[in-house]
């Protein structure tokens, strides 16, 4: 599942290269085409990313709401959009205009003069009025990300919680746009075992996590990548630019069970924590 850095990159793909264009809206799927059809020919005025859902804005007081879940996708073609998304890629069939061809189960094309958006396998796509967006990310917690998130909102739930670290950070109406890998890194780099009551945290403790998270979640969005090692940390003749970094050097824990931990060399566990895979040091994550 897209964790919120992700969001934010298609956000900033729409921005910049979407936003004031009149676009064509189809469902070559077949299963958006009335939500198509109301913004069809809208000129789109605004993009943004709250967690990990995105609100493109349309004339009209139309937004359409995505929510790409653990299978959703955005396929673009057009200039300045590599690294962004999926590409369709040149050898993609073309239509009579020389348009790449919607490629597998596209609920929604997105299409101006010169760049298309095909978006593919959403848990959500809608349309909904500006009191609908409203309800929609009130519902979402702060988001590290948004200028003016309020961190307290999310320390309110954790300090009064039974419930563990490792899920509270996981639920969306905590902290937007924080997924599984994050929370694992997250919570390492704290030193904090996931299992940990919220309630038991110190508010020292969240303020770093806070920190940590802004600063992480913004490297994503700048390396449209998740990498969360120290320099010290990674092996020796790392690349440290973005995408280039070898997959086995960019995280402490995640993906790593079995392994031993870059800091103190203990096994790396993973267990499931309400339905998703967990991953952590046993020893340096103390209660």
């Amino acid at each position: 599942m897209p964790e919120g850095h992700v969001v934010h990159r298609l956000a900033a793909a729409f921005t910049d290269h979407f936003v004031g264009h009149v676009l064509a809206a189809s469902s070559p799927q077949g299963r958006f085409a009335e939500g198509a059809a109301a913004v069809d020919g809208h000129r789109l005025l605004a993009a943004e990313a709250w967690g990990k859902q995105m609100f493109l804005g349309f004339e009209g007081d139309l937004w359409l709401r995505v929510h790409l879940g653990m299978y959703g996708m955005w396929r673009f073609s057009g200039p300045g959009l590599a690294g962004i998304g999926r590409r369709t890629g040149k050898e993609a069939e073309q239509d009579e205009d020389g348009r790449p061809l919607p490629r597998g189960a596209v609920r929604l094309r997105l299409a101006s003069n010169t760049h298309i958006g095909d978006l593919s396998g959403p848990t959500f796509c809608g349309i909904e009025t500006p009191a609908e967006k409203a309800a929609a990310t009130a519902a979402i917690g702060p988001d590290p990300l948004r200028p003016g998130a309020r961190p307290g909102r999310a320390w309110d739930i954790i300090s009064a919680s039974k419930m563990s670290i490792g899920q509270l950070l996981m639920r969306q109406n905590v902290i937007g746009g924080i997924g599984n890998i994050y929370r694992a890194e997250l919570l390492f780099r704290a030193r904090i075992e996931p299992h940990k009551p919220g309630r038991d945290l110190t508010r020292a403790q969240f303020d770093a996590l806070w920190r940590d998270a802004r600063a992480l979640l913004r490297d994503g969005v700048r390396d449209g990548a998740i990498i969360t090692t120290r320099p010290q940390d990674r092996p020796a003749g790392t690349p440290v630019v973005g995408r280039r970094m070898r997959r086995d050097a960019r995280s402490y824990v995640a993906f790593r069970n079995g392994e031993p931990c870059r800091i103190c060399g203990t096994p790396i566990a993973m267990e499931l924590m309400a339905g998703r895979k967990l991953y952590w040091c046993p020893t340096c994550q103390i209660r």
